[in-house]
């Protein structure tokens, strides 16, 4: 069909569109409950704007970019997950795909058990177990193990790409693990973007954050494929364990309060 792929794109803009605004319509239909039930922080209050709402939006993004440290701040929102972003994309293929093309060649019944159901009941335990250490510790005394744990375990999938294993047991103890070091380290991330947008409309500014976390997953999605097309599943997950260089640098550059994060008793 010809223009196949163009429609392809203009549908998934549209899903992606139609997502978004549903996910704002609950939110509103929710409201009364919203209301009666979530807590109302001390700090939070109605302000009249005397602007239109571009000049406000306009206004609370240049104040986001006039934070102290923004370029640093900027750089690690976009690269602490660098190797992370392109792995998630290829992960499912490469479970699908079969020993001749380079892939573990599972039934999409098993990717599902493995990657869907074990993988995720392993991101829950790693991020709950992250928001406990830090809730104890702080951001900063877990920041550079969090940083090691969502890389590291991408070695797995170098191991699964060379042996290429059948077991299925043996395979999915792979992925939980990476799994597992992907939710204890993506703990750190949502800390750090709750401490960027701390201060005056810290709502807006967090949104402003999860914006750049969303620009910077789909930088690296749209050549990861390409690069692995190019290289081969083994030495596309060589590339990513090598692209936790840039995490490793952002994390060293920033700067994060000792006390951050601990639960006040």
């Amino acid at each position: 069909m010809a223009g196949h792929f163009q429609l392809t794109l203009a549908f998934f803009w549209l899903l992606a569109f139609s997502a978004a605004t549903h996910d704002i319509a609950p939110d509103g239909s929710l409201f009364i409950y919203h209301r009666l039930v979530l807590p109302v922080p001390a700090a939070d209050r109605a302000v009249a704007g005397d602007q239109s709402m571009g000049a406000e939006f306009l206004l609370v993004f240049r104040r986001f970019l006039a934070k102290k440290d923004i370029l640093r701040v900027l750089f690690f929102l976009l690269l602490y997950r660098f190797g992370e972003f392109q792995l998630v994309k290829l992960a499912p293929p490469f479970l699908l795909d079969s020993n001749a093309r380079g892939g573990l060649g599972l039934s999409t019944a098993h990717v599902g058990i493995v990657y869907g159901s074990i993988g995720m009941v392993a991101l829950t335990v790693g991020g709950l177990l992250g928001s406990y250490l830090i809730a104890r510790d702080g951001l900063k005394r877990w920041l550079w193990p969090m940083a090691m744990a969502i890389n590291v375990p991408h070695l797995v999938y170098v191991y699964l790409a060379l042996a290429l294993p059948s077991n299925l047991y043996l395979i999915g103890i792979a992925v939980a693990f990476e799994q597992l070091g992907y939710g204890f380290g993506f703990t750190a991330y949502i800390l750090f973007m709750i401490m960027t947008a701390d201060g005056e409309h810290k709502t807006a500014h967090y949104a402003i954050c999860a914006g750049f976390m969303a620009m910077g997953m789909m930088l690296p999605g749209m050549f990861s494929g390409w690069i692995q097309a190019s290289i081969g599943y083994g030495n596309f997950f060589i590339w990513v364990c090598a692209a936790a260089v840039p995490c490793f640098i952002a994390t060293a550059l920033i700067k994060v309060d000792p006390g951050f994060g601990k639960e006040v008793s």
